[in-house]
């Protein structure tokens, strides 16, 4: 079942045929690791292509005084390691929240790549959409403040009915905007208190798309 489960990953996240699917599965771990774990450490060699199923994998670097500074946060559907060649880990990486991956052995995938097209074009394609986040973070980070980044992040992950599920973790939001978890629990508290946002026990709803698009400063 759980192999069925991947499989369906790959597809809808390479958007590649079965057949071709497949042949990648073979060359994928699955994992997992929990809130706080270590996935990789700065200078360990990086063999291996993440794609990121639930969690948020976050990069962090630690000065010799140490100074603390995160370089990204990687979500559901984003790619974070080596490709197309193993490489070595700039920075230590983590898990906040469950973190659960699928990993890629790096000469495998590339070399897959380069016998379909479909595949090639599938980690082209995530690559582009990544590289198209990051830059609308960093003119986030730069344009909005910290409360109207979160904002706009769980405008982001609304369903077409103004649903959010599961119930975010704050820690996890508050990374992946770059903020503390204490400006996320804040604003948070606020738009649950003027009923602009209802918590529910398996997700929060958004009342008023609205009035948390006003808020988005």
């Amino acid at each position: 079942m759980k192999q069925a489960e991947h499989l369906a990953q790959i597809v809808a996240c390479f958007l590649c045929p079965q057949p071709e699917a497949e042949q990648i599965l073979t060359v994928t771990r699955y994992r997992q690791y929990d809130h706080r774990s270590p996935v990789a450490l700065r200078g360990d060699v990086a063999a291996h292509l993440f794609l990121v199923l639930e969690g948020i994998a976050s990069a962090d670097l630690y000065s010799i005084d140490g100074q603390h500074a995160q370089l990204a946060g990687y979500g559901p559907g984003e790619l974070f390691g080596a490709y197309p060649e193993p490489t070595t880990h700039r920075a230590d990486i983590s898990a906040i929240g469950k973190l659960s991956v699928l990993a890629f052995e790096t000469r495998a995938i590339a070399e897959l790549a380069t016998q379909h097209v479909t595949i090639a074009r599938g980690i082209a394609n995530l690559m582009a959409k990544q590289l198209d986040m990051v830059l609308d973070r960093m003119a986030a980070r730069i344009g909005l403040t910290a409360t109207g980044r979160c904002y706009r992040a769980l405008l982001g992950r609304a369903d077409d009915d103004g649903w959010i599920r599961p119930l975010p973790i704050l820690s996890a939001l508050a990374i992946s905007v770059n903020t503390t978890r204490e400006t996320a629990s804040r604003a948070l508290a606020n738009i649950v208190r003027r009923g602009i946002v209802e918590r529910h026990d398996d997700g929060l709803k958004i009342v008023s798309r609205r009035m948390l698009e006003e808020l988005v400063v």
